[in-house]
């Protein structure tokens, strides 16, 4: 009988267990609970899915037994590819190839645009090189996309959701740089274009007196601008703004010289004026704040020449945002040499909102100014309030009609420059020109998306008394909690011994 009841369990568990698994085929459940959610879809990545009338493919490249923290990103791609097969209802099909398994798999790859990479690896205690290939491509139709490499922890929800919008899109917006004045163009900006090519059609537009800027651009950018701008030409961005258009400005009225450690003021080109008049303007100085950038500075250290690191409080890292689609996601952006943005609103139907400000620990320094690189900054120094340093504006900005402008007091913060001076700026500061041009467009979609991911997590600012509590606490605290341990267990022996005399007693 008790055999049978035993049997009659096990027989239940194991249908439990079959039921579940059934279950589990028709509903698709997961569970995740990383702080960032890394493990779950954005809803960007839900819509352009739901949106896909024809069959995806994704074809991984991945080497077989790779290292083991290279073998996890291939677990995490095909975790992710498994989530998109699921929520795409089999719209979108997923395969794994194995370059290495011969020539023919290997040149396939490369013609496709996947490259190995040499990886270091140690068997037997011998350390040697594998010939790794850890790639994908996506494919719709007769149309492909690749994705070359595919990194551990990089954001590879947004490069195969960017990739299947690239795919899925017959024809994007436009959207226009505004060129004539010394701004800087698409060629300048290869971040930057990279991103806004998967959602718009972005080109460089020069104003000119004989034309009025196009309305089928959805978003115009003026960045970095050095010339003067024409009266006419300013009068034509009212006009669009007057037709609904949306306008990114980037501008700095500072002209900084390292070379010369000299800090001054760039001639007026018009633009300032221009802002002033629809209720802000930047200031005549530069920010400093406790929370910045570094420099490289040269030091001689008995003949010998080193380059060592030093906090640079004129190239302030920004890291608080108030709560807008622009912001969205965005952690630590780097402004260098920037001025604050003064708020002069007169104008109530206008609607103007700080975007991004300084530390609590800021200050200002008037120009013209000589810079001491090696200056030894105290805490007197950063004696202002937080400092507005970006903005958005909407309301009737170039006329009676509503448009929508946003504003940084800074033109080089994504400008990765040309030719041999070409250098990679901070994602961030990609993310915010991309996110504003999102909003000004009215497409927010892919914002949440492109800055999924914790890339900072700075430590938070503690005094000085703070810190040598937690340093000598940290020394104290054992020897401590080793003496009162100690105490407590001799205390104890003592309490026994005393009940062993007094039973003998």
């Amino acid at each position: 009988m008790r055999k049978k009841t035993i049997y009659t369990r096990i027989f239940l568990v194991l249908s439990i267990l079959v039921l579940v698994n059934l279950l589990s085929e028709l509903w698709y459940v997961r569970l995740d609970f990383t702080a960032d959610k890394q493990y779950t879809l954005s809803q960007a990545t839900d819509d352009i899915l739901a949106e896909l009338d024809d069959v995806v493919t994704v074809t991984a490249y991945f080497t077989k037994n790779l290292p083991p923290q290279l073998q996890k990103s291939r677990q995490d791609f095909e975790d992710l590819l498994t989530e998109y097969e699921n929520r795409s209802e089999g719209s979108v099909v997923f395969r794994f190839v194995n370059p290495n398994a011969n020539e023919t798999e290997e040149q396939k790859a490369q013609e496709k645009g996947i490259r190995p990479v040499m990886v270091n690896i140690t068997e037997k205690d011998q350390a040697s090189q594998l010939r790794a290939y850890m790639g994908a491509t996506v494919q719709l139709g007769d149309r492909s996309e690749v994705i070359p490499l595919i990194q551990p922890g990089a954001g590879v929800e947004y490069a195969l959701t960017t990739a299947i919008k690239k795919l899925s899109v017959d024809e994007k917006p436009k959207v226009a740089f505004i060129q004539g004045h010394g701004e800087a163009g698409m060629d300048a900006m290869p971040q930057v274009t990279e991103q806004l090519t998967v959602l718009y059609d972005p080109e460089n537009y020069t104003i000119t007196d004989t034309t009025e800027i196009p309305t089928y651009y959805r978003s115009i950018a003026m960045i970095n601008p050095t010339d003067s701008i024409p009266p006419s030409h300013l009068e034509q961005m009212d006009r669009y703004l007057n037709t609904g258009g949306h306008i990114l400005i980037a501008y700095s009225n500072l002209q900084p010289d390292l070379n010369q450690g000299f800090l001054t003021t760039a001639p007026p080109i018009g633009l300032n004026e221009w802002m002033e008049r629809k209720g802000w303007s930047l200031a005549n100085e530069y920010l400093i704040d406790a929370t910045s950038g570094s420099i490289s500075v040269q030091q001689n250290l008995g003949g010998f020449v080193m380059n060592t690191q030093k906090p640079f409080p004129f190239f302030p890292i920004i890291s608080h945002f108030t709560n807008h689609p622009v912001t969205e996601g965005l952690e630590t952006v780097i402004l260098p040499f920037t001025s604050p943005i003064n708020i002069n609103q007169t104008d109530s139907a206008i609607h103007i909102s700080p975007l991004a400000m300084t530390s609590k620990n800021t200050g200002l320094v008037s120009s013209p100014v000589m810079v001491d690189i090696n200056k030894e900054w105290t805490r007197g120094d950063f004696n202002a309030s937080p400092q507005v340093v970006a903005l958005a504006a909407e309301g009737p900005l170039g006329g009676s009609a509503n448009g929508r402008m946003v504003v940084v007091s800074n033109g080089t913060f994504a400008v990765n420059g040309t030719g041999q001076q070409q250098q990679r700026v901070s994602e961030d500061n990609v993310n915010l020109i991309s996110n504003a041009m999102d909003w000004l467009a009215d497409d927010t979609g892919l914002i949440n998306l492109r800055t999924k991911g914790i890339t900072s997590r700075p430590l938070a600012e503690v005094d000085d008394g703070t810190r040598n509590l937690y340093k000598y606490g940290n020394v104290l605290a054992p020897i401590l909690l080793v003496i009162v341990l100690a105490l407590y267990r001799r205390h104890r022996a003592r309490i026994r011994r005393h009940k062993r005399q007094t039973e003998q007693w």
